[in-house]
């Protein structure tokens, strides 16, 4: 461990510990004391981080509301209210998605499938961009308030940054902004379909959003809605194994150990 402050390694650990149980340090260097979390996004928390990172991700994995999380979190002996829980939303959900987006970097397939669907945002529709792989798998996903050519560019460009590579295939809709985005961002050699049949694999992947969605009616602004759903969808992509080949064991097994080191990650970060 290095101190936080002045990056040394002359550092000593101190017998006390925090109110919730972190560990104290002193650093020869500075002068200066500090404990596990400073200089992290958890840093002056009242609570600890494994606490707020299961409020977050309860929020994220299934379909409760901020008032029922505040329940669950009373049941565990934590008095937090519902209000707080949004703030630990704006704060952390985008640490998580970011963690796991930086995962999955460079991991996505040469064939992929594109679509949009509708998500109401403050009583006005707006446009949810997903795109995935031939194996179902997530390669990106962006909330935009139009949906044109413009708007495929700017999707297509964050596609490109995530995957590292071009497409062999694209496959989407009849929308007309889609053709020259592609062209003009990806390149003329790329093969491109155009089969509302074909892509219905991808709208097929926007129903956990939908499903997740309902419940909430809306949103209020546009910047909570696309913090939401790009969290959502990082967290439903990473959750997200095939359960055909698995017994129920193997899959309960492989979900608390992503759990677990997802939490692990993010508390590192």
């Amino acid at each position: 461990m290095t101190c936080p402050h002045c990056q040394s390694t002359a550092i000593r650990r101190r017998k006390q510990r925090t109110a919730l149980g972190y560990r104290r340090f002193s650093c020869a260097s500075c002068q200066r004391r500090f404990n596990e979390r400073t200089g992290t996004a958890f840093n002056e928390l009242q609570f600890p981080t494994d606490i707020v990172l299961l409020a977050v991700l309860w929020l994220l994995r299934y379909k409760l509301g901020l008032r029922d999380v505040s329940e669950l979190l009373l049941q565990r002996g934590y008095t937090i209210s519902h209000e707080t829980i949004r703030a630990w939303e704006f704060r952390f959900a985008p640490l998580i998605s970011d963690q796991l987006r930086r995962r999955r970097t460079g991991r996505a397939g040469r064939s992929w499938y594109l679509d949009e669907t509708y998500v109401k945002v403050a009583g006005r529709w707006c446009y949810l961009y997903r795109a995935i792989d031939r194996d179902g798998q997530l390669l990106d996903s962006m909330l935009s308030e139009h949906r044109d050519r413009s708007a495929a560019r700017r999707f297509l460009r964050g596609l490109l940054e995530v995957s590292g590579q071009r497409p062999l295939r694209v496959t989407t809709d009849h929308h007309v902004a889609y053709p020259k985005a592609i062209c003009w961002i990806c390149g003329r050699k790329e093969f491109h379909r155009r089969d509302r049949y074909l892509n219905n694999r991808t709208e097929q992947s926007h129903r956990p959003l939908k499903q997740r969605y309902y419940p909430m009616l809306g949103f209020g602004t546009f910047e909570s809605a696309s913090r939401f759903c790009t969290a959502f969808d990082e967290v439903h992509n990473y959750f997200r194994f095939n359960k055909a080949t698995a017994s129920l064991a193997v899959r309960r097994e492989v979900f608390m150990f992503r759990w677990r080191e997802l939490i692990e990650d993010v508390s590192a970060a």
